[in-house]
């Protein structure tokens, strides 16, 4: 099977990228009226550059239970927010649809630096807030983790209440953003 470049002029993707990334453009690989969660993952890793699980690649792969509907042409992905601990993958066209993927934030910190400091320890009670547009509500809660400015963590807002994954804005506030 020969694999051609299928992306604009200029664009430069490596051999293995290319054989990865090209059954996202093939129109019987969604066959099944769904885009194949594998197929976020590998495109997700030649994105960062980097495996699902290893320093600067996803956290997780793709949940498999996933039904996106299938894309018509190559997946969009890029940068979301300045941070670079979460990917953008966004199918183009009729059945558009968008998701975002965690990446291990470890990924651009130097051998040798150390990592930040927590601002959060994993027991202490903080605030958490839910952010929206226009709006924001507040409640005293745990935190589940540990994790600088920046991480996202897990929290909850009692000993039975289920957990949630906040990002922590600063020592003692973490924030669930609401759509």
């Amino acid at each position: 099977m020969e694999i051609t470049n299928p992306w604009p002029e200029g664009w430069r993707l490596a051999p293995l990228a290319l054989a990865m990334l090209t059954p996202l453009c093939d129109p019987t690989a969604g066959a099944n009226g769904f885009t194949d969660p594998t197929a976020i993952d590998h495109a997700v890793a030649a994105f960062t550059g980097a495996a699902t699980g290893t320093p600067g690649g996803a956290r997780a792969p793709a949940d498999r239970r996933l039904r996106l509907a299938a894309c018509d042409g190559p997946l969009a992905l890029a940068w979301h927010g300045s941070a670079r601990n979460m990917v953008r993958v966004e199918c183009p066209g009729p059945a558009s649809w968008r998701i975002f993927v965690a990446v291990d934030s470890t990924a651009g910190m130097a051998a040798a630096s150390r990592p930040a400091p927590p601002a959060i320890k994993r027991g202490d009670a903080l605030t958490i807030m839910v952010r929206g547009r226009g709006f924001s509500v507040q409640q005293s809660g745990e935190a589940m983790d540990s994790g600088a400015v920046g991480d996202w963590i897990f929290v909850r807002t009692g000993r039975k209440a289920e957990p949630l994954r906040a990002r922590i804005e600063r020592p003692g506030l973490a924030v669930i953003p609401a759509s």
